[in-house]
């Protein structure tokens, strides 16, 4: 793949560090916090990834992280050891490492780390080559890209989907994603946005494909923009592409895809109308990958964008740079400490493509070493 980098020295930007930085923020979202794994969740968690190479270039990634300590153990022990000294600009460091650690599982924890290497090593060549990251991606097709609210589960409480859907509205968001399993929660949000706002419904694989049906139906009279991860186990596309063909309502999925390979499939044999890779699972050279597979078919790329660091804006210039004009997902809550709440902000329901070189900002100092790891 092009780079951009053809007149950099392979000699010029040899890996220094690669540094997995856990990233707690804490939240509030109206209410009780939600559960997660069975727990009360109060913060919403993800690592950053520092890469530095030996001339002092830094460059920044990010990693889906459940548990920071099993993530740290794996960048100190697996990522770490098989990245240093090794050059940036070489093509083929990160498909090495993919094979030389394809043992220890081609989905799940290692995968997310390198996920997170990839996407701060896009950042690092944008930055060397001087251009936003879009350039790189097959260049800008829009400058600014609409979010979209994403709800927490509120589980059909009607009175707080009505409060806080109204309150994203009044805020300058005109597309909702709710987290819910019922129609009446979708009803409640539908009779506080109006006919004509876009509502996705995401149901984190809440049905069995016999139980799916029944249940999507009791939503269509609501006009679901999608209905996202109907199915368990998620990874029956058989069922999937069934239920696709029958329900009449779009599906989304591939937040759990187990693999780029598996989501690849869903795309050529349009399994759901919309398929959602997460850079911060899969990688932005994955996602991108599956991006452009997209083209020329039915299903459309929606990246997973339930995150806040460079993962969030690695997606903001995937965005930007698709053939398919899509919303970036913003999850709707009120943070102790917003990342680039100043250098990348959300303005009405809009943000804006940074035009400065690599991702187009980085993570502030107060959240790298400040008390929100």
């Amino acid at each position: 793949m092009h780079c951009g980098l053809d007149n950099v020295s392979m000699n010029d930007d040899i890996i220094r560090s690669v540094t997995c930085i856990p990233m707690r923020l804490p939240f509030h979202h109206w209410t009780d916090p939600p559960l997660f794994a069975g727990r009360p969740r109060t913060t919403l968690d993800s690592a950053l990834v520092r890469l530095e190479t030996q001339e002092g270039v830094v460059a920044w990634g990010e990693s889906y992280c459940v548990e920071p300590r099993a993530l740290e153990a794996i960048f100190k022990t697996l990522i770490a050891p098989l990245a240093l000294d090794k050059s940036a600009s070489d093509p083929s460091l990160l498909p090495s490492m993919q094979r030389t650690l394809h043992n220890l599982g081609r989905s799940g924890p290692v995968v997310h780390a390198m996920a997170g290497l990839d996407i701060a090593l896009w950042d690092l060549r944008a930055k060397r080559a001087g251009v936003p990251l879009y350039e790189l991606l097959g260049g800008k097709r829009r400058d600014r890209v609409r979010a979209y609210a994403s709800l927490l589960q509120y589980y059909g409480d009607a009175r707080l989907l009505d409060t806080v859907t109204t309150q994203a509205l009044q805020e300058g968001y005109t597309e909702i994603k709710l987290h819910e399993r019922g129609s009446a929660a979708l009803s409640a949000a539908r009779r506080a946005a109006g006919e004509q706002v876009p509502i996705m419904v995401d149901t984190n694989c809440a049905w069995l494909p016999d139980e799916a049906p029944e249940a999507i139906a009791a939503m269509r009279e609501h006009n679901p923009f999608w209905i996202e991860e109907p199915l368990w186990p998620p990874e029956d596309a058989g069922a999937l592409a069934r239920l696709q063909q029958s329900c009449g309502v779009p599906l989304a999925v591939g937040e759990n895809a187990s693999s780029a390979h598996a989501l690849t499939e869903l795309v050529d044999n349009e399994s759901a109308r919309y398929v959602q890779p997460s850079v911060i699972k899969l990688g932005l050279t994955a996602t991108l990958g599956i991006s452009r597979r997209c083209d020329g078919t039915p299903v459309v790329c929606a990246p997973q964008v339930a995150f806040f660091g460079p993962g969030y804006l690695a997606s903001l210039h995937l965005i930007a740079a698709q053939r398919q004009e899509v919303s970036l997902e913003r999850l709707y809550v009120e943070l102790d400490r917003t990342p680039y709440q100043h250098t990348v902000p959300i303005e009405h329901g809009w943000i804006h493509v940074p035009d400065t070189p690599g991702l187009g900002a980085d993570p502030e100092t107060e959240l790298v070493e400040g008390g929100f790891l």
